[in-house]
């Protein structure tokens, strides 16, 4: 049995990430990916859509100028022979001011011929929101 794309993709991203190696990330993603972490792009430039690998790399960058992952859990996943589909909750420290960032997401993924071809992660914008101005948002009470 061969591992799953998955699972090197996702060393690939950490190692890009935390030890500014992209290199290996390179090979692991299509040409023409489709790419869209969906959060609040105003406070986090790097989030929102890319198309090309160009513009995902360049996102992977800008990630790794702004977050260290210091560790994630699997909540849960599923995968296919060409897909896969996780609930993960990330530990990050913010580098500009060393705080602490605990983030759900979900994270859809598509693959061809072990290559990423299509990402769709969905963040817990509420809470990063909260964590990243360091004080907790109060709304109205809705009627």
């Amino acid at each position: 049995m061969t591992e799953h794309s998955l699972w090197r993709f996702s060393r690939a991203l950490h190692r890009a990430i935390n030890e500014r190696q992209p290199e290996d990330l390179e090979n692991l993603i299509d040409d023409d990916v489709d790419w869209a972490i969906y959060g609040p792009i105003d406070m986090f430039p790097f989030l929102g859509a890319r198309h090309g690998k160009a513009a995902v790399l360049e996102v992977c960058r800008q990630i790794a100028d702004n977050i260290r992952v210091q560790r994630f859990d699997r909540e849960s996943i599923m995968l296919g022979v060409d897909s896969a589909a996780s609930m993960m909750r990330y530990s990050l420290t913010a580098l500009d001011s060393n705080r602490p960032i605990s983030l759900r997401l979900a994270q859809f993924a598509q693959f061809k011929a072990g290559r990423l071809l299509s990402m769709r992660v969905v963040v817990d914008t509420f809470d990063l929101v909260e964590q990243a101005i360091g004080r907790a948002i109060h709304l109205p009470k809705i009627a």
